[in-house]
């Protein structure tokens, strides 16, 4: 598989989202297990037990053996946080990301990066992967993702199927299709780079 360098300069910020080699994975995976396991972190992620840098490396293995297209994510040169598109099945795809410091969230990273990632997965292959609908399962108390995925122009799917985005039963599913992501930000089809390397 090529794997995706995608770049936006925007507000005076180079960002990069890049799908990691191994190397590269595990030249960050102890930065993404402190990010993880920050306590403001984790309680937003739904999770309680301490992750170590094996546990990360292990869950980007699992996740790319079911087929999900995983970035790291950065600025300026620097590790921001991480995001994947998982699940890819019949057009669709669940979104999930992390801005990993605290101090870093809540001044619109996460929504840039996430256009990043969204304009990757609506675009048309090669360049993309061509998704009709990307979903979202957040924790109920995390509104600063769900602020994001407002943002984005995701609406609540509480059907049965898309109900079966859940990460957990309590999670809020949200969605998005390609032609509201397209009308919404024109600027993500325009400005930002989608290449392989």
């Amino acid at each position: 598989m090529t794997r995706a360098r995608l770049s936006w300069h925007v507000a005076g910020l180079e960002l990069l989202a890049v799908e990691p080699s191994v190397g590269e994975l595990a030249d960050h995976a102890q930065a993404l297990a402190a990010a993880y396991n920050d306590p403001a972190n984790a309680t937003l992620l739904g999770h309680v037990d301490e992750l170590t840098q094996s546990d990360v490396i292990e869950s980007y293995a699992d996740l790319a053996d079911e087929g999900a297209r995983q970035f790291l994510l950065f600025v300026d040169g620097a590790l921001a946080g991480d995001a994947d598109l998982r699940g890819l099945d019949d057009g669709a795809a669940e979104f999930a990301f992390l801005i990993g410091q605290p101090r870093a969230q809540g001044q619109g990273l996460g929504t840039r990066f996430a256009l990043m990632i969204h304009a990757f997965g609506f675009a048309p292959p090669p360049a993309g992967l061509g998704l009709e609908r990307i979903y979202a399962s957040v924790v109920p108390a995390n509104t600063a993702s769900l602020r994001v995925f407002a943002k984005l122009g995701y609406h609540e799917d509480a059907t049965p199927a898309g109900r079966a985005w859940a990460d957990e039963p309590g999670d809020v599913v949200l969605v998005i299709d390609r032609a509201t992501f397209a009308a919404r930000h024109p600027e993500a089809q325009a400005e930002i780079v989608l290449g392989h390397r």
